[in-house]
């Protein structure tokens, strides 16, 4: 088995690249994924696997070729190695090299009667990854990011979602190209603003639907509430008029899976 112990050598280096710069992940057409639950997530959601590194004194030969679950280039690391290419504070000894998805609108497989939600330039990946583990906990049919500040396979998308960038179905887009998407696939778009909107709960969700919010700071451009087949907001009882994006896009969620009967 092959072994890698210094930090320097130029395999790791470029390896910190992927982690570090866009760029680099866009050229090689490849991220790396940190963790034992995300690299099965992973498997699951079809991302191929090219290479997995180890530290030995946290996982055995055998328990990473049960993770890597075929024939696939398995590297064991010195923690020097580990430590320069791990991203997250509690370990676990494991890192993969995976390669990229597509994520165009074109590719995105939707059902007859697809509930979807769409983010407009998310800026904070913690709330990126929470609108991500959100949408798999409701098994909606589709998370579109419109205007996206960053690539999807950011090391902080990856962490904060905790392997639930591969268990949604995912693409992104100009606001431009959403429109038009859901537009060409008579699908009802509901905007989460606070202008000229009517209460959420008065809405019926159980037709082909898209969920749409904004950020925090901002909210969603007019571009959108322009668009928009209905703007909705969500009654508040106190001194704020807005919430956290991943908590209000929750409640939207829901309330649509409730109508339709899950």
């Amino acid at each position: 088995m092959k072994q890698i112990t210094s930090a320097q050598n130029p395999f790791i280096k470029s390896l910190v690249q992927l982690q570090e710069k866009a760029k680099a992940r866009r050229l090689s057409g490849t991220f790396l994924i940190e963790g034992q639950r995300e690299i099965q997530l992973a498997r699951k959601g079809g991302y191929e696997i090219e290479t997995i590194l180890f530290l030995p004194d946290m996982l055995t030969e055998t328990e990473v070729k049960n993770l890597a679950g075929r024939q696939i280039e398995i590297i064991e690391i010195s923690r020097e190695v580990y430590q320069k290419l791990a991203y997250r504070d509690t370990t676990e000894g494991v890192i993969a090299i995976a390669k990229s998805k597509s994520l165009e609108l074109a590719d995105l497989q939707l059902g007859d009667n697809p509930l979807l939600l769409v983010a407009e330039a998310p800026e904070k990946p913690g709330n990126l990854g929470a609108l991500l583990r959100t949408a798999d906990a409701a098994n909606l049919d589709a998370v579109i990011i419109a205007n996206p500040k960053s690539d999807m396979y950011n090391p902080n998308i990856v962490r904060s979602s905790v392997g639930c960038l591969f268990t949604n179905n995912i693409a992104t887009g100009t606001t431009e190209e959403v429109i038009a998407y859901l537009k060409s696939k008579n699908i009802t778009i509901y905007c989460a603003t606070l202008q000229d909107s009517t209460s959420y709960h008065t809405q019926d969700y159980t037709t082909p639907t898209a969920l749409v919010v904004g950020t925090e700071a901002t909210g969603l451009t007019q571009e959108w509430r322009d668009a928009a087949t209905k703007n909705i907001i969500i009654p508040m009882q106190g001194e704020i008029d807005s919430m956290n994006v991943s908590v209000a896009a929750a409640i939207l969620i829901f309330e649509a899976k409730r109508q339709r009967g899950f």
